[in-house]
């Protein structure tokens, strides 16, 4: 069964915090072991300078490894981030990010991920991440 990109955002509106909605991320593609998410900009999440703010770009991280998580598997079970690294490469002003979270590794109790955050219609990623999850 391949997960949809509207039954991921049913994901997302039943099982994140209020907190992560916030952020407004929506599905715009997923696969068997991948997913996109957009996250668009907002004043609200710039830091000082203008730029995005880390926290609101590892949340939408997070976030897009579930959904990739969960387009792999088939639907959306229980799963706990064990581990997520991170390097931020260039700031974000004034422009949606496209957040790609590919599974590189799922085994029946633990996953592993890489996630690459772009400005929409830039070339070089602003950050990358790799994800561990405990399966459920």
């Amino acid at each position: 069964m391949t997960l949809t990109p509207a039954e991921a955002d049913k994901i997302l509106a039943e099982n994140f915090a209020p907190w992560v909605q916030d952020l407004g991320l929506t599905t715009t593609e997923t696969g068997e072991r991948h997913a996109v998410l957009r996250l668009p900009w907002s004043d609200r999440l710039a830091r000082e300078g203008g730029g995005l703010s880390g926290q609101a770009l590892l949340a939408a991280a997070d976030t897009a490894c579930v959904i990739a998580l969960s387009a792999a598997r088939g639907g959306f079970a229980p799963m706990t981030t064990v581990q997520q690294s991170s390097s931020f490469q260039r700031a974000v002003a004034g422009q949606d990010v496209l957040v790609h979270a590919r599974v590189t590794k799922l085994g029946r109790r633990i996953a592993f991920l890489d996630v690459t955050l772009t400005a929409e219609g830039a070339e070089e990623p602003a950050a990358q991440a790799a994800s561990v999850y405990a399966l459920g």
